[in-house]
């Protein structure tokens, strides 16, 4: 097999492939074996008609699909060959196919080259979680309003599935920490991918790019129709938009290339926990600032 690779722009290229190897053959025998087991002919049983008669019959039907399984094979051993990381199969033409031969042309996008400094280390602040008396009070306030209670005691405790107000107090303290734990988390998060889109200047594959903004599109016009806006409202107002999205889609994808990156080199599992394995490794190796 032969491959040569052109490069067209930064993240997009073109694989000339030519093979004449026994694959070819292989793939043809495989294919009409099958249809020949079920092929119907008239005066003959279904996979029952002499092998010449069903490649004459189906013989456009087997190149279409010799070329259908055969050029995605091929591929992946062009990959491999070049240690190429295939973000999407753009486009295959130019296939020339016979029974011993196939060459084709197939436009491939792939992650872009990543250069990664000082990813260990990343300065993150840390902000002590504590809950106020006053922040507390706010909450017990809050509850007497909702249920128009007149006195705040351990009646009202009572009413809540509590024995005593210092044990409402309590649990209501216990939540406002679970809370300002969460924020916390999201903003750890934050920090790490604001670092990462920062530091790192990279070309995007315009076709993750779109994916993730129609995927992103799809989810913002659902909320909205669950909210009652009109769907021509909707409809009307999509390029406003993905033009907002768009930056944030953006971010998104350059984050996940720099964690997929960071995983190749750290031999982290690439599945679908990436995005969390990979936080878990910066956030294990940052340099930390308590305040």
């Amino acid at each position: 097999m032969r491959s040569e690779i052109k490069k067209l722009d930064a993240t997009t290229i073109e694989l000339v492939v030519e093979t004449s190897e026994e694959v070819v053959k292989d793939k043809f025998e495989e294919v009409f074996g099958k249809i020949s087991s079920q092929a119907k002919i008239k005066g003959f049983r279904p996979g029952h008609a002499p092998r010449h008669l069903v490649e004459k019959e189906y013989s456009n039907f087997a190149y279409e699909k010799v070329a259908e399984e055969l050029i995605p094979q091929i591929l992946e051993q062009v990959y491999q060959q070049h240690n190429l990381h295939v973000v999407t199969l753009l486009e295959v033409k130019d296939v020339k196919l016979d029974r011993n031969h196939i060459s084709f042309r197939a436009k491939v996008e792939i992650a872009p080259q990543i250069e990664l400094k000082n990813y260990k280390g990343i300065p993150l602040t840390y902000k002590k979680i504590a809950v106020t008396v006053e922040e507390v009070k706010r909450s017990i306030d809050f509850l007497k309003e909702s249920r128009k209670a007149e006195i705040i005691d351990d009646n009202f405790a009572r009413s809540l599935g509590y024995p005593t107000l210092a044990e409402l107090e309590e649990a209501l303290k216990i939540q406002l920490a679970a809370q300002k734990e969460h924020k916390q988390r999201e903003d750890l998060q934050e920090q790490v991918f604001d670092f990462l889109t920062k530091s790192v200047k990279v070309a995007l594959p315009q076709s993750l790019v779109n994916k993730h903004l129609q995927k992103r599109l799809r989810q913002v016009k659902l909320d909205l129709a669950l909210k009652g806006v009109d769907a021509e409202e909707i409809e009307k107002n999509t390029e406003e938009i993905k033009k907002r999205l768009l930056p944030e889609v953006q971010d998104e994808v350059k984050v996940y290339l720099v964690l997929a990156e960071i995983a190749k080199r750290e031999k982290i599992p690439m599945d679908e926990q990436l995005t969390q394995r990979g936080l878990e490794f910066l956030w294990k190796n940052a340099q930390w600032k308590i305040e």
